[in-house]
């Protein structure tokens, strides 16, 4: 189960308005190496990795899911008093004819977040390696 609270650890503090900023971390929201991939690996490699292990990466793929509210929280801002000509010149323009101010899941070039961005071999260090892999890229 879980307590939320409608606040976010670290305040996402965003004072102008950037587009363009927002078009790179969209990559981090959708993208191969970003939050949701990572969220999704650590909870489903949990399932093949020895008893002591599974809490931890259970863990780690919660914070995933809070990194993901924080990213979320920054495109919303740096997009929300953008208009239609500065979203256009982010190259996000077509985001926003499709989504309008919704995030969805993509990255930078506009490709739908796909299950193939998540590797689980279920070998435990495979899978490990994978996860530090994506962590470096990211």
């Amino acid at each position: 189960m879980w307590y939320y609270e409608k606040k976010l650890q670290y305040p996402v503090k965003v004072s102008t308005c950037n587009p363009m900023l927002a078009k790179f971390l969209i990559e981090q929201y959708g993208g191969a190496d970003g939050e949701l991939a990572a969220a999704l690996r650590y909870l489903n490699q949990r399932y093949t990795i020895p008893d002591k292990v599974v809490g931890l990466l259970n863990d780690i793929g919660t914070e995933e899911f809070a990194h993901l509210e924080m990213i979320a929280t920054m495109v919303y801002k740096l997009t929300k008093d953008a208009t239609p000509e500065q979203l256009k010149q982010a190259g996000i323009g077509e985001h926003f004819v499709d989504h309008d101010r919704a995030l969805f899941y993509h990255n930078a070039a506009g490709v739908p977040f796909t299950a193939t961005y998540i590797q689980a071999k279920g070998d435990p260090i495979a899978d490990l390696y994978e996860d530090i892999a994506a962590e470096e890229k990211a």
